[in-house]
């Protein structure tokens, strides 16, 4: 059987690593190794992998400050390939801080490819509804991520990806001239070789801990980095309709609120579309949530894809700071 090495990069993630570790130490596919680089945590971060190397022989701790934003325009990008090109294995699973691994996601995740079925797998991601915030749940399928392990997802993350090495190396790795949206350029660089599994019920278990601002401004990073690659046109051109139609809406409003009622059905239409089967015993105050993140959605990914585009240069997230 092919062995599979499992990578990670971090940087100031004192308050997640340990719940990582320790979901990935607990799957009943054992990894040959699990790999993490640090790019120069300052919290505490490094200090503790290097003690958890000795309760945990297969951990790999690596600290390579060049994987941090003031040494790469990639940082992410650049700490995935280190460890990638230090792992041992030809199966790679990718795994990212700020989520956990249940027993059976490295097995289930990894089938396609140690069955010989595919050379490239997506698992996707779901929050912990019982351990999640209100905005947590508003904002999820904004961002790809499900409601529950069990909801189909064909959205690649790097929260739960796995691949053959040698897949890795043909499309270059991931790029590392990219800040955000690394896995989702590699993804498409991947699906122009080879074509997908969908591996079910292999999602990481996301905890974003999102209040409102942090999750707007997450959706503003994400849409300003379209912006900067110049990807998702379309999804810039539909929210800028939408954002046209509110306007023109709400002027109307004195002459006729028919047109307000259309909008306002259609928006919310927008807001539990995806997961609605998920959301539709949540409390009032979670589903007002949801839909007050949905109106938003638009006028934050429209402005700042626009500003992606005209400056071409991202934000930096909380890590990469000082």
């Amino acid at each position: 059987m092919l062995g599979v090495s499992v990578v990670a990069t971090v940087l100031n993630e004192a308050e997640d690593i340990g719940e990582l570790v320790s979901s990935l130490m607990g799957q009943t596919l054992a990894a040959a190794e699990v790999i993490i680089v640090d790019g120069g945590s300052t919290d505490g971060t490094w200090e503790w992998l290097v003690a958890a190397k000795t309760r945990y022989p297969a951990l790999i701790p690596i600290r390579d400050e060049s994987c941090s934003l003031k040494h790469s325009p990639g940082p992410i990008a650049r700490g995935r390939n280190v460890g990638i090109t230090a792992a041992t294995s030809d199966v790679i699973a990718c795994v990212d801080a700020g989520c956990v691994y249940g027993p059976e996601w490295l097995t289930r995740l990894t089938a396609p490819i140690l069955e010989g079925k595919a050379e490239y797998a997506v698992g996707g991601s779901c929050i912990d509804v019982a351990d999640a915030t209100v905005w947590d749940v508003a904002s999820a399928p904004f961002f790809g991520v499900k409601l529950s392990e069990d909801e189909p997802t064909k959205s690649c993350t790097a929260r739960s990806m796995a691949f053959r090495k040698e897949l890795w190396e043909r499309v270059g790795g991931f790029p590392e001239t990219v800040f955000l949206g690394e896995d989702t350029v590699f993804d498409q660089k991947v699906r122009r070789i080879v074509a997908p599994a969908f591996a079910e019920r292999a999602k990481a278990i996301y905890r974003p801990r999102h209040t409102f601002g942090s999750a707007v401004r997450q959706l503003a990073s994400y849409a300003i980095t379209d912006g900067v690659l110049g990807v998702r046109p379309a999804r810039l051109m539909r929210n800028l309709m939408r954002c046209v139609v509110e306007v023109v809406a709400l002027l109307a409003l004195p002459f006729s609120a028919i047109p307000f009622i259309l909008i306002f059905a259609l928006e919310t239409y927008f807001a539990f579309r995806l997961d609605w089967r998920s959301i539709r015993k949540a409390s009032f105050g979670v589903l007002v949530a949801r839909l007050v993140f949905s109106l938003v959605v638009p006028w934050v990914v429209t402005w700042n894809q626009i500003v992606g585009g005209v400056t071409k240069a991202n934000q930096p997230n909380r890590q990469n700071i000082g």
